[in-house]
């Protein structure tokens, strides 16, 4: 292991500068565009005769939370037989709902390749800068992977990731989520059946969320590009990937703008402390107060690493953990603000625009067709051909949409344990495969964002 966490420390210094180098042609590795809107069903006839079996490396939000509790819900097709986890109540707390062996029960992730192969797949919910290593190494002993996004932190590393699958014959599946929910399902179905015509151009907007965006992305794990990934990647690699889902066609040029405008110590108030729990004059009157949001209102307490929830264990957090940090004077560097324009084959386009300063969330999606025009915001979409009568749509038309993202994080779930139980990648969009056509969007946007210029994706 300690070759390949070496030379993952090398590539990740490459990561933009060698981005023009492929191994491999993602726009020829696409899996099937073609999918039912149709949400997943849990009294399909195709469930599998014995549940497939996974350790979560990463016991936090996702790993949790999003993933393990399908297991809960369906344990005949799911089940957690082994975790890593380096903090204490999250590992107990996984262990404890799975009835998972202490023999399984693992600290790092480099222990849980240490013992014999013990279970069909690994769920990969790590923190971005330890996404490589765990792949590789579940890839080299035989592991399916189920792998939150983005992939990697370099497009080497994600070749990596994909040729070693390849030559493993192991089923890869990326957490692009969004693909999964009926909102966007049926949004690629109407696409698919011609209703609109041709596809034209594309306009889609990210909101953020302004208290989102300092919780996540400036205090959070996810607010420096050399720890986790840039903006475009951690975040809107989920916009990447929706938007060549829906078109259906490679990406081959792109350009983007961008920056960090307001999470800067240049634009502390006056009086503002390191942390919010200094006696900051300008807390009682600031928006980002980690007093307000975390301990007044409760709010946003998901990724805190509190075990029990009370008024002590808040503010010691704060006074000791990142959330407390003043969002003036963190080590963030992630843009709050980004477009990004895309030109895909056959002239069509899309521009794609990611907001923090907004005071709601839910995407935005308009859809031009030759014959008509999509509008959406998650909630409802409005289908109007030019020709006929328009449809509208919404969410509480969908048969399941009770877990998270609209319900995609249960029907990834869902198709990954068919998957992998039948050995059939076919039955997933989010490949490995076709997840890569999306990264190197990403990829190429953060260089031309950098560099300031338009650049060829198709290689």
């Amino acid at each position: 292991m300690s070759n390949n966490l070496t030379r993952r420390g090398l590539l990740k210094t490459l990561s933009l500068a060698g981005i023009g180098v492929s191994v491999i042609k993602p726009n020829q590795l696409l899996a099937s565009e073609q999918i039912s809107a149709e949400p997943f069903s849990p009294s399909q006839t195709d469930k599998p005769k014995t549940p497939v079996k996974v350790i979560v490396v990463g016991a936090g939000g996702r790993g949790w939370n999003a993933y393990s509790s399908y297991g809960l819900k369906f344990p005949e097709e799911f089940q957690v037989v082994g975790v890593a986890e380096p903090i204490p109540y999250r590992r107990e707390r996984i262990s404890k709902a799975f009835n998972i062996p202490e023999k399984y029960q693992f600290v790092t992730w480099e222990q849980v390749f240490e013992v014999p192969k013990f279970a069909d797949a690994i769920v990969v919910t790590t923190p971005d800068d330890l996404h490589y290593g765990p792949a590789m190494a579940g890839l080299k002993m035989g592991y399916h992977l189920l792998l939150e996004k983005a992939i990697a932190q370099s497009w080497h590393e994600c070749n990596d990731i994909l040729k070693l699958s390849k030559e493993k014959e192991r089923i890869v599946a990326v957490c692009h989520v969004l693909r999964y929910t009926s909102y966007f399902r049926k949004m690629k179905e109407v696409i698919d059946a011609g209703t609109i015509g041709d596809i034209v151009s594309i306009q889609h907007l990210e909101p953020v969320g302004n208290i989102h965006m300092s919780h996540s992305f400036v205090r959070g794990n996810w607010g420096n590009s050399k720890k986790s990934n840039p903006m475009i990647l951690s975040k809107s690699c989920h916009d990447t990937d929706i938007l060549r889902w829906l078109v259906g066609k490679p990406c081959t040029r792109v350009s983007s703008f961008g920056s960090l405008k307001l999470f800067r110590k240049e634009k502390a108030p006056e009086g503002a402390t390191m942390r919010c729990t200094d006696g900051c004059k300008a807390e009682n009157s600031c928006e980002y107060s980690a007093l307000k949001i975390y301990y007044r209102d409760r709010g946003w307490l998901n990724h805190l690493n509190l075990e029990t929830v009370n008024d002590e264990t808040i503010m010691r957090e704060l006074k000791n953990g990142p959330y407390g940090r003043c969002v003036y004077h963190c080590d963030n560097d992630v843009v709050d603000h980004q477009i990004t324009n895309l030109e895909f084959e056959d002239q069509i386009t899309a521009s794609f625009s990611m907001e923090a300063m907004t005071h709601y969330a839910g995407r935005r999606t308009r859809i031009f067709g030759t014959k008509g025009d999509i509008v959406g915001d998650e909630q409802t979409m409005q289908i109007t051909p030019f020709v006929g009568q328009p449809e509208n749509w919404d969410v509480s038309k969908a048969v399941n949409n009770s877990s998270g993202h609209g319900g995609g994080d249960f029907g990834l779930v869902h198709d990954f344990v068919r998957a992998v139980y039948y050995n059939d990648p076919t039955r997933l969009t989010s490949t490995i495969e076709a997840s890569m056509a999306s990264h190197l969007m990403g990829f190429k946007a953060e260089e031309s964002r950098l560099k300031g210029k338009v650049l060829e994706v198709n290689m």
